[in-house]
């Protein structure tokens, strides 16, 4: 037997608690709410009271979701997700366009899946707005989570990050090290492995999902940190201060495909089989996906699918 909603939950309820949750923190959350700190806390505290569990606990000067708190976020970011789509339906403005997609892509799918995926989408005569943003792996997976996000295209994230999510896989791609056309140890004679410390490396933020994977690459073949250290998640600065300098830049392979097809960029001659990984398709597990997406993540499939084949 189904239990009934319980009646006393409202919008507001859902709503304070997402952002609280996702901003970890009440201010930051009153202050996007437009809405005083203490109206937020007495809301959560109504939450809390109604289901009859704490829904967050201190973390150092923070705050962060109890375990309680993070199965009733799972429910609460589907609901105003699919509460969001409810409005946009009956809407004038949805019936012309139809329901908006968000897809939240990993710089490694940005430039080598996405454009492709998008084209093809678009031939198919479908109308709707499509917001693609890109960022660190956690970042989109917590807005995907809140329901601000409806897909999460790029590399398959650490198991206990994937708890409410569902993963397609659709091919696997290696982690390379890039420089400019003509770098030093591009030289046959160079032994890239031994002076790799002797030039700026751009390396994965600590929130990437390949950071684990380099930092065990360079464990297993003897690589000490590089003394000068560069953390991006940039594929646009990597692409300038390479075409500028001598570094070194360690990156998923589909980031810089088309520079190293066109010759602007080269691989060092490193073997990093050991550092593939999958790249795929992220979805809440509880939410089906509106025809608009279910149409563009075919789009995606088609495209890596092609790409793949064609060994790109």
């Amino acid at each position: 037997m189904v239990s009934p909603i319980d009646a006393r939950i409202k919008f507001r309820h859902l709503q304070a608690f997402l952002e609280v949750a996702r901003q970890k923190s009440v201010n930051r959350a009153a202050e996007l709410l437009h809405v005083s700190q203490p109206a937020v806390t007495k809301t959560i505290r109504e939450l809390e009271g109604i289901l009859g569990v704490a829904l967050f606990e201190r973390d150092g000067r923070g705050i962060r979701t109890t375990r309680h708190g993070e199965i009733f976020m799972r429910h609460a970011g589907a609901t105003l997700t699919a509460l969001r789509q409810a409005v946009d339906s009956v809407s004038q403005e949805a019936a012309l366009s139809g329901p908006p997609v968000r897809i939240g892509a990993l710089p490694t799918v940005s430039a080598r899946i996405m454009p492709q995926a998008m084209n093809r989408f678009l031939a198919g005569g479908t109308v709707g707005p499509v917001k693609i943003v890109t960022g660190e792996n956690a970042v989109l997976l917590e807005q995907l989570r809140v329901g601000d996000l409806d897909l999460v295209v790029g590399r398959l994230a650490a198991p206990e990050k994937m708890t409410g999510f569902s993963f397609e896989h659709l091919y696997s791609e290696r982690v390379l090290f890039v420089v400019r056309t003509g770098h030093p140890l591009l030289d046959a004679r160079a032994n890239a492995f031994d002076r790799l410390g002797s030039y700026p490396v751009l390396m994965p933020t600590r929130n990437s999902v390949i950071r684990p994977i380099v930092e065990q690459f360079m464990i297993a073949h003897g690589m000490p940190a590089p003394p000068v250290q560069i953390e991006t998640v940039s594929d646009a600065f990597g692409r300038a201060y390479l075409r500028m300098s001598d570094a070194v830049w360690i990156i998923s392979e589909g980031v810089v495909a088309g520079d190293i097809a066109d010759g602007v960029l080269a691989a060092l001659p490193l073997e990093t089989v050991e550092t593939r990984g999958p790249v795929g398709l992220t979805m809440r597990a509880e939410t089906p996906p509106s025809l608009p997406l279910s149409l563009l993540m075919q789009a995606i499939r088609t495209a890596a699918a092609e790409i793949a084949a064609a060994g790109v």
